[in-house]
């Protein structure tokens, strides 16, 4: 690492999500999500893949979101703690089943907007930004149930409506916004991702493909409805990132790493150049995937790109021509070849701080547009002391390496950067497994993967670590 000098003003933090850490899924009028009924277990993934259908809560299942760490009932002792580590931005997100219940109303639910304003004025007390994603993968499941999600076109008109009142009622208290959360995550977990379950018969990547469309106009109209309610607002994109390497230096195997990478970033494209790539088109054409696309929807799109690109990054991923190669490794819901040149965490995924380096550059050199790193953090087993305190030297041992990628990258490689937030700064519920022993905070949970626990909060030995690190702008990192 050389010139560990990061931007004055950088804007170091973590990130939460609703979903994951609120609780109180029933409370002060808020309407059930479709994030609310994935269980944890083996029923997880096909659920959140859209091949299974779970639309409510079923006997024999446990729904960890359904609690979570109770956030929303411990949120002035949450910040107060972030606070205390000096963080200068804390990530978080909306449940838009909190504002508006069913999805379709005309009017709000006060009560839901009241809590996120008391959030946001929590974070000030502390010289705490606040950035909001406007949806982590919340869909109301009367939206669902009623209008099939984000397929029907008329999920633009009720997201309009959520962030023109998000806009409205905030102003002067966030500035810094997302509009969807890891939006690829479409194509791999769709009703996490855009409320989709497949119904026999269905053309299922033209449907992926029609809802992703519907997500990134609703995008550019939440852009544009921003800028003009407050010039101040700045809107980014998020991706779930992380650059395919070929297996080999075979030609095939980097041009399958390139079409990997092309599918991951092809809702970048979209958002940060304001067009349909041509690769796009011509796999449609391919496939046989059609869908209406009308001209004010070009408009809105070419109009209104984002001011930034955030994106999460846990991890690298490897791609190969050759089918024959299955020894994959376990990632963010993506499963990719194993590298033998790279460690592992204890649920697979490979540890790659050059990783982002690369990525960070990749994504610079595609766009020229700032960045934001919202998503970075080492998911592990904590074993604490009576006392609730956790020797986590591995996740400080992640975190610092990443964080000298970060430096190089941006006074070695040049890019521009505006901030980092480690994922889960608070132990909460992983969205892949429905796990909280997967942990990735710097705050101990007392909470089980059966929902048992105190809810005590507790640091860790990483708290004091990230607290120095912000403290010096990331020059002390020992």
């Amino acid at each position: 690492m050389t010139n560990s000098v990061f931007p004055k003003g950088f804007l170091w933090g973590g990130a939460t999500a609703a979903n994951q850490c609120e609780g109180a899924y029933n409370v002060d009028g808020r309407g059930l999500a479709n994030v609310d009924v994935v269980p944890i277990g083996e029923d997880r993934f096909p659920i959140i893949s859209g091949q299974k259908k779970m639309f409510d809560f079923e006997a024999g299942y446990f729904y960890p979101a359904k609690e979570s760490i109770d956030f929303y009932h411990h949120y002035k002792e949450d910040i107060a703690l972030f606070g205390e580590m000096g963080f200068k931005t804390y990530r978080m997100s909306i449940a838009w089943s909190r504002i508006f219940p069913k999805g379709d109303e005309l009017e709000p639910n006060e009560k839901g907007l009241e809590f996120y304003e008391d959030v946001f004025k929590e974070c000030h007390k502390y010289g705490i930004e606040p950035l909001v994603t406007i949806t982590h993968f919340d869909c109301p499941m009367y939206l669902i149930e009623h209008y099939g999600g984000w397929r029907n076109r008329k999920m633009i008109e009720f997201y309009e409506r959520l962030v023109r009142t998000l806009f409205t009622r905030y102003k002067g208290l966030v500035k810094y916004w997302l509009t969807f959360n890891e939006i690829n995550m479409i194509l791999h977990a769709p009703f996490m991702g855009a409320g989709l379950y497949f119904e026999e018969g269905e053309n299922v990547e033209e449907t992926k493909y029609l809802a992703a469309h519907h997500e990134l106009v609703a995008s550019a109209l939440a852009t544009k409805i921003a800028h003009e309610v407050d010039p101040e607002n700045k809107v980014g994109c998020m991706l779930a990132a992380g650059q395919y390497y070929p297996n080999t230096c075979n030609p095939k195997d980097y041009w399958q790493a390139m079409n990997e990478d092309r599918s991951n970033y092809f809702f970048i494209d979209v958002q940060a150049r304001g067009e349909y790539p041509n690769y796009a088109k011509k796999q449609w054409e391919r496939d046989g995937i059609s869908f209406e696309i009308t001209d004010e929807d070009l408009q809105l799109l070419k109009e209104n790109t984002v001011d930034f690109i955030s994106f999460s990054y846990y991890s690298s991923r490897v791609a190969s021509a050759d089918p024959s190669l299955t020894d994959k490794t376990a990632g963010n819901i993506f499963d990719s070849l194993k590298n033998p040149y790279l460690e592992a965490s204890e649920w697979g995924w490979q540890i790659d701080p050059l990783g982002l380096r690369i990525t960070l550059n990749t994504i610079w050199d595609r766009y020229q547009k700032p960045m934001f790193i919202v998503e970075n953090g080492l998911g592990a087993v904590d074993t604490p002391d009576e006392n609730g305190y956790v020797e986590d030297d591995y996740r400080i041992d992640y975190l610092r390496e990443h964080v000298k990628a970060m430096n190089d990258a941006i006074n070695v490689d040049g890019v521009e950067l505006l901030g980092y937030t480690t994922w889960g700064c608070i132990d909460l519920v992983s969205a892949g497994t429905g796990e909280m022993k997967k942990r990735y905070g710097f705050i101990y949970v007392d909470r089980d993967n059966e929902g048992k626990g105190t809810l005590k909060r507790s640091k860790k030995k990483s708290f004091d670590w990230y607290k120095q690190v912000i403290a010096s702008n990331g020059t002390e990192l020992d």
